[in-house]
Order: structure tokens, then C-alpha cells, then sequence
């Protein structure tokens, strides 16, 4: 199940190819997810989809890594990370909530949980794409606001770790069990509020 690193070489049917991928993965999951499927999904030949990708595997984990990547982008974008510590939180708190509580985000979750024995390598790569990259957006702008004395903080990467898991507070386990579909605007604000409270306690000058 290894998928080592692979130049992908991205024409003019990529996004379309992913895009068909994406769907034939949350309908059908890994295990029953085959790249005929994935071919009629995009309306392309299976040779252009084995064109971008080897395998199953790479085309799964491309799936994942390029929805990170939107959330991620699309956080550079809305945050202003000069505004004060707390702003920034709480703007990056509701970014966290919508993403992790959205269908793509707790259907691609409960895949890789499901198959983690037989694929161990669909965890590393849910983990690599997400809370990892997560990990390490917070502490690139961790050090940044310690460097203009905002914070104090000692272990950046714990840090992180602390504020995204205060972040899933109260609505996470409701949401992964299927008690609700996604906490509200008002239960979202109550949870980020608390995180900021709680982090900004621990760690601010």
C-alpha cells in the first residue's frame, strides 16, 4: 500500500480527472472505489486517469491533500495574520470547525479510520494533509507572534496541537457519531470563543 512520492505531471483533464476521483471515493469509499468508476465519473478515458496517476492509492491521496490545500489557501486569504492574536484565532477557530465538520472532511475521516488496517497508509496520509499540515501552518505563525513579543511560548508544535484540539471541543465526538450533522453558528461561536479564552490564558505575554 506504500505510494511513494510521485511527479505528477497535471494536463488539461487533471482537475477533471480529480474532481470524478473525489466523488467515486465519498460515494463508494476506498476499498470498493476502482478507477473505471473514476474514468466515467470525469467523462475521460481509464488511460488519461492512469496518464496522472499510477495507481489508486496516489489518486486517493491527491484527492485529500488537494482539498487541504484549498482550506488552506482559502485561510491565507481571509485571515490577515498581522490583525491582533486573538482576531486571528478566532478567525482560523471557525475556518478549523467548517472544514472538520464538513461532508468531504468526516466522509474522507471515516474511510481512512475504517481501512486503517488493511491500509495503514490512507491514515498517514489523512494525518500528513490535515492535522499535520494544520500542525505546522500554527507554528510557522506561532513563532512569528512570539518574534513581536504577542506570545510566549515555549513548545510551538504543542501549541498547535492544544489550540486545534480546544477547537473540537463539546462538538466533535456529537458530529463523528452522528448525533448531529455539523454544530451551529451559535454552539461554533461558543467553542472558538472558548478557545481563544483558554489558549490566550496559558500562552500571552
Amino acid at each position: 500500500m506504500d505510494a511513494p512520492a510521485q511527479t505528477i505531471v497535471k494536463g488539461r483533464k487533471f482537475d477533471q480527472v480529480l474532481d470524478g476521483a473525489r466523488a467515486v471515493f465519498l460515494e463508494h469509499g476506498f476499498a470498493n472505489a476502482n478507477m473505471d468508476e473514476v474514468a466515467r465519473r470525469a467523462q475521460v478515458s481509464k488511460a488519461t486517469v492512469y496518464s496522472y496517476f499510477s495507481d489508486k492509492n496516489r489518486l486517493f491521496f491527491e484527492v485529500i491533500k488537494n482539498e487541504c490545500l484549498k482550506q488552506a489557501d482559502t485561510a491565507v486569504q481571509v485571515i490577515d495574520q498581522n490583525a491582533p492574536v486573538e482576531h486571528v484565532l478566532r478567525q482560523a477557530g471557525h475556518q478549523m470547525i467548517s472544514f472538520m465538520s464538513s461532508e468531504f472532511s468526516q466522509r474522507i475521516f471515516r474511510i481512512c479510520v475504517a481501512e486503517a488496517d488493511r491500509f495503514p497508509d490512507l491514515g498517514r496520509a489523512y494525518y500528513e494533509t490535515g492535522p499535520s499540515m494544520g500542525r505546522e501552518k500554527f507554528t510557522e505563525y506561532f513563532k512569528k507572534v512570539c518574534d513581536r513579543g504577542e506570545l510566549n511560548i515555549d513548545d510551538f508544535e504543542i501549541a498547535a496541537d492544544q489550540f486545534m484540539e480546544l477547537c473540537k471541543a463539546h462538538w466533535w465526538h456529537k458530529v463523528l457519531f452522528g448525533l448531529i450533522s455539523a454544530p451551529g453558528d451559535a454552539e461554533t461561536n461558543r467553542v472558538v470563543d472558548g478557545a481563544v479564552r483558554t489558549f490566550m490564558a496559558r500562552y500571552a505575554k
